[in-house]
Parts: structure tokens; sequence; C-alpha cells
């Protein structure tokens, strides 16, 4: 195991550092591009987990340590507990030399304690095929991995901070579920099904989980999927066909019955990195812009674009924008909301802006070594 650890932890222990404001990034060491495709770099050196200080100012990097992670997937392969003592991290790919390009499914789920200094996987298992997003419910009973490979979602009971395996859910084998939130009350969650165009709907009582017979429509390629801290509203990242057309971000009203479509707008190419501002007031939405296409095509760009929308009753309106890196991937909010975090593959990066609700103010990247794959924190 490789650990870097900072000035920070001569000062105080990173059990202290758990219970501020941390940000976690899964990062994949085994994913580059090569004229527009994903391959594995030679050699392949291990994907690595990120533990990022948001209190400090600017935020640092307080530790990194190999553990398995993914850049296949919405940018939402992370999941910290409220009280930041553990996390879950899932893999949905690995390198594999008999795979395209040198890679190939993969389903680990690893659990990370993160009081101890430096944090170690103390648990490790299976998930399905294509392992990725991966949620814990709101009273910290049960968790899910979405299998989008597989078509399925894996279902976890968790106590003590240790996963136990409970089932699986089937979606469908063309569905390929990417994305998922549970409800503020935990009875529901949404599942993103990027391959047939829908949001499907799941009614949970303990750990029997049954798909809605209505999904809700959304947009072309349902992806990322992010709630409100009021859990009235959900926004979901429409990822197109990715063939340089204009793409779209859906918003979703969780306050009627049953759940339904109130807006969809557009929001420039390749809308992946989606997440609400801690006070529920504004949407961050990274745009990769055709950054991931081969220097041939006539829609590659050099860098996305990080948007900020305000929400403004039950509508959008964008407010901001700036200038990102190449195949950017996961957004994160400090949890006083005045600072975002954008993660790039391609220069093995992480963005940093300040953020005063009118203007973007970007700061000094912080260098992670490996393709930042996706974040969370343990606040909305």
């Amino acid at each position: 195991m490789r650990t870097l650890l900072f000035g920070l932890l001569a000062a105080t222990s990173l059990a202290g550092i758990a219970r501020a404001d941390i940000a976690l990034s899964s990062n994949d060491s085994h994913t580059v591009l090569k004229d527009g495709a994903q391959v594995a770099p030679d050699p392949v050196p291990p994907d690595t987990l990120t533990v990022l200080d948001l209190k400090a100012n600017p935020p640092r990097i307080v530790a990194t340590i190999d553990a398995p992670g993914s850049v296949v997937g919405p940018p939402a392969a992370v999941a910290i507990a409220p009280d930041e003592s553990f996390a879950i991290v899932t893999s949905a790919t690995k390198a594999d030399k008999a795979g395209q390009g040198g890679i190939g499914p993969d389903d680990r789920v690893s659990v990370v304690d993160l009081t101890t200094p430096p944090p170690r996987i103390v648990q490790s298992l299976t998930a399905g095929a294509g392992a990725t997003t991966v949620r814990i419910s709101p009273d910290g009973k049960l968790a899910l991995v979405v299998n989008r490979t597989a078509g399925t979602i894996s279902v976890f009971t968790l106590a003590d901070r240790r996963l136990t395996p409970a089932g699986t859910v089937t979606i469908g084998a063309n569905a390929m579920p990417s994305g998922l939130i549970f409800t503020k009350d935990g009875k529901t969650a949404l599942v993103s099904r990027y391959g047939d165009n829908q949001i499907g709907v799941l009614h949970i009582e303990g750990t029997s989980i049954k798909l809605d017979p209505r999904p809700i429509t959304t947009g072309l390629s349902p992806y990322m999927l992010d709630i409100t801290a009021d859990g009235t509203l959900a926004a979901v990242g429409n990822m197109g066909r990715g063939d340089g057309d204009i793409d779209t971000v859906s918003l979703i009203d969780l306050s009627a019955e049953p759940f339904r479509t109130v807006q969809t707008i557009s929001a420039a190419r390749s809308p992946e990195g989606l997440r609400w501002s801690p006070d529920g007031k504004f949407l961050a939405i990274g745009a990769q812009e055709g950054t991931t296409k081969p220097p041939a095509s006539p829609f590659v760009r050099d860098h996305g674009r990080l948007l900020m929308f305000a929400l403004e009753g039950k509508t959008l309106r964008q407010v901001a924008e700036a200038p990102i890196g190449r195949w950017n991937q996961g957004i994160a909010f400090s949890r006083d909301g005045r600072t975002v975090l954008v993660q790039n593959m391609v220069e093995r990066n992480i963005m940093v802006f300040g953020w005063d609700g009118k203007t973007l103010t970007p700061g000094e990247p912080l260098a992670i070594g490996s393709g930042p794959a996706a974040i969370m924190t343990s606040w909305p």
C-alpha cells in the first residue's frame, strides 16, 4: 500500500480529519485515453483513493492509498458515512489483457476505514459486473451498488461498518443501470437506465426492492443522478449519443405523486458531472464538450466547461461558467458551498473554484497522480 501523508498529519490524527469536512476521490490508474479510445497503460499502476480536507483553505490532500476504482460509470462510485468514519468504493473495470484495450469488467467493492492514519481497506467483496454507483440509505442500514454491465443492483445490509450481501435486483440486460439516489425517507430510490433511456423507480421495504411498472422519462441516455438537500427535486444528466450534438439535464419533482419530470434543458455536451450545492440553491454541471474525441473529430475540444445553474422554483437558469479540463468527471461542494471541486481525468488533477453565488474563481489545482474518476462528500 502506498501512502502519502502531508504536513497536516504531523499536527493531528486522520481520525480528527475524518470528523471534519472531507471529500474522497477514487482514482483510475488503469485507464487512459489514446486517440479517443480507452486503453490500459503499460505498466499498469494501482488505482488509488485520495482523502481531501475541505476545511483547509485552499483544500489539501491528506492521504492517498491503493484501492480499486474505475472511470467507467457515473462519477458516484464512492459513498461516505455521515460521520465520515468509513467509506464504500466500487470498481467497474480493471486491467485485463484479454479485454478491449487491455481493460475488462470488474465487480469489486471495498469498505475503507477512515478513522485510522492512514485509511485502510477493511473489507473486500464483490457485487456484479460493472459495479459503479454506490449509495448508503438514509437510515444507514442498506447499501446499493449499481452493476452497469450485469444490468442489476446488488443489495447489501450495513452494520458495524461492514457489508453483508442481501440480494440482487434485476433491472434488465439492456438497461445499463448507471446512477442511483435514495429519496430522503429511504423508501424509494431512482435508478438511471442509460441503455433504454428511462429512470426506474424502486420501492424499498427492508431488503425487499421492487421496480415500479411506471418509469420516468427524462432524456437520451440518463446517467448521473443527484438530489436536493430537502429531497424535493432530483437532477439527472442525459448524456445523449456522444456524437457532437447538444445534450440535456432534467429535473424530477419528488414532491408529486407519482414522481415526474418537470424540466429538461440544454446543457452543453456530455453533462457527466452533476451536483447540487449543499443548500440546494445551485446545480453544478460538468460538460465534457468533446474532450474525449480523437484528434481528427470535428467535435473535439481542448477543454470542458463547468456550468452553474440557479434553482428558481422548479426551473434552472444558468448564472455562471468556467473552463475546466478534459474528460472531466465528478463534482463536489464544500460543506459551506463556497468551494467547488472538479475532477479531470486527462490532466490527472482536481480543479478548485471559489463560488460566491455569482462568480467562479479558479484556484490552484490539486495534482492527483492518477485519473480522478469519482468524488463524494458525506453531506448532500
